[in-house]
């Protein structure tokens, strides 16, 4: 028996890949096929620590009943026909879970006393005893000793049980370190200082941050024109790591889950930080650190600025702003995927081979926002259907003239300044749709936040976004990383190592 609720129980054993977190036994795991590891029949493929391999198979899961059975498809240890369920109950007395686990199997004849010790005390035991531990450590949540133990059972009778020790508290306080903007102006503002990382309230989590991304929203943060920050406060909205400790009412992650986020409050460029729970996302195996701190601001904006602030079509020819920049890249690779023609501004020649080598038909080298003529000689006349404009007040008479009838120009960034108020009949030469989106707003619902991750990811792994990471910085020397990117040093991502 677990004091726990049923529902928090139930959030980790209903992964059939979550052993590996848990279970004291278990050592490397993975789905196969990439399968989701809640997938009736996905099989589980799994190295126990002292060498032995194992492949199991997922055969029923309910989540009304809380149930779910597998069976062993192949094992180095000498068990046939091993099928096992792992069922939970309620006891509705200080909302304890009741969980029941029991197999059935054959072994070669006279080692029965031997299999029913080690599937009764070193599968089933030791994963109770595991599973209490972690829910100890990841939610407060307490075995009583005094209260019935687990039951676990096998088809030769083996049974056991034993107590754990007295519950842990929550941790304090956690030294970090981070990069801190004392003002508000210039790189000088930034400096490396020792911070703390509070532990979680409700609904937080706290993270050891891993790797940390760096976008032009910082630069302009840094600088005052987004009014985000009071200073003295760390900088950044980006980053991938690993949960240390969750808060009160946090049902969807737990210790030892790798997450990304990119979303307010400002705050990224540090070691470890506590943060609202619901706008982080659990990374999938095969998505490493690196890759998350930077699809999760810049892929994800590819991703709303081509599928949900418009639709772009195979056929549709698009101009990319900063082509060669974090966001530009994706968003070149990603219309050239759907079968758009891309056209992109760069500041050099070394940008337009990068540039070109990710997607863009027809970079234009450009450092005076001259773009217009050659975008209109390249879509014979018609101009470009859609423009994605992260430059903001020195592209500004240049998309006019480079812009399609009835075209779509989204601006979304302003690396050259602030976009001066555009008048309504200027829209109306050419039956213009102008949007100014912001990545957050699209995801601040958490089902349209967990749909745009997905999506991003599923085009990651399918070769639709590709991650060419040339500029890693510490994360002390955050100053400089800012420095590369204002004077357009840097191309493609930039990540600071925590």
């Amino acid at each position: 028996m677990i004091d726990a609720p049923i529902d928090e129980v139930w959030a980790i054993l209903r992964d059939f890949n979550s052993h590996w977190a848990w279970h004291p036994a278990v050592g490397e795991s993975a789905i196969e096929n990439g399968e989701p590891s809640d997938q009736v029949g996905c099989v589980r493929n799994f190295f126990l620590k002292d060498g032995n391999h194992i492949r199991e198979q997922l055969l029923a899961l309910s989540d009304d009943d809380h149930i779910s059975t597998y069976c062993i498809l192949d094992a180095t240890l000498p068990m046939q026909r091993y099928v096992a369920t792992l069922q939970l109950k309620t006891i509705t007395d200080g909302n304890r879970t009741f969980w029941h686990w029991q197999s059935s199997f054959d072994v070669p004849k006279g080692r029965e006393r031997e299999f029913d010790e080690l599937v009764g005390n070193g599968v089933y035991q030791g994963g109770f005893e595991g599973l209490a531990s972690y829910l100890r450590k990841s939610r407060g949540a307490r075995w009583n000793p005094q209260s019935s133990p687990a039951t676990t059972s096998s088809s030769n009778g083996a049974a056991s049980a034993r107590s754990s020790s007295a519950p842990t508290t929550r941790g304090a306080d956690l030294p970090a370190q981070g990069i801190v903007a004392t003002g508000l102006g210039g790189v000088e503002v930034l400096k490396f200082q020792s911070l703390a990382a509070p532990a979680p309230g409700p609904g937080e989590v706290r993270l050891r941050q891993t790797v940390i991304g760096v976008n032009y929203i910082d630069v302009y943060v840094r600088s005052g024109l987004y009014k985000m920050i009071k200073p003295p406060q760390p900088l950044g909205m980006e980053a991938a790591g690993v949960v240390l400790d969750v808060g009160p009412g946090v049902a969807h992650l737990l210790p030892g889950d790798r997450v990304a986020y990119a979303c307010p409050p400002v705050g990224s460029y540090v070691t470890a930080r506590t943060l609202p729970a619901d706008q982080l996302v659990v990374l999938p195996d095969d998505i490493s650190d690196e890759a998350a701190a930077t699809l999760m601001l810049k892929g994800m904006t590819a991703e709303y600025l081509l599928h949900r602030t418009c639709r772009v079509r195979a056929g549709d020819v698009v101009l990319v702003h900063a082509a060669a920049g974090g966001v530009g890249l994706y968003l070149c690779q990603w219309a050239k995927a759907i079968g758009a023609t891309v056209i992109g501004t760069v500041s050099s020649e070394e940008k337009a081979r990068l540039a070109r080598a990710n997607g863009c038909d027809h970079p234009i080298v450009t450092r005076n926002y001259q773009f217009a003529k050659e975008v209109m000689a390249i879509s014979a006349g018609r101009g470009a259907a859609f423009i994605y404009d992260g430059l903001g007040r020195e592209a500004f008479e240049e998309n006019l003239a480079a812009i399609a009838l009835c075209g779509h120009w989204v601006s979304f960034g302003q690396a050259s300044g602030a976009q001066s108020a555009l008048p309504l009949e200027r829209l109306s030469e050419k039956s213009l749709t102008l949007s100014r989106p912001v990545l957050f707003h699209y995801t601040m619902q958490r089902n349209t936040l967990t749909e745009m991750a997905r999506h991003t990811f599923e085009a990651f792994r399918s070769g639709k976004l590709r991650l060419d990471l040339q500029h890693r910085y510490p994360l002390a020397n955050a100053a400089q990383a800012h420095r590369d990117l204002e004077s357009r040093k840097t191309s493609g991502p930039i990540v600071l190592i925590a």
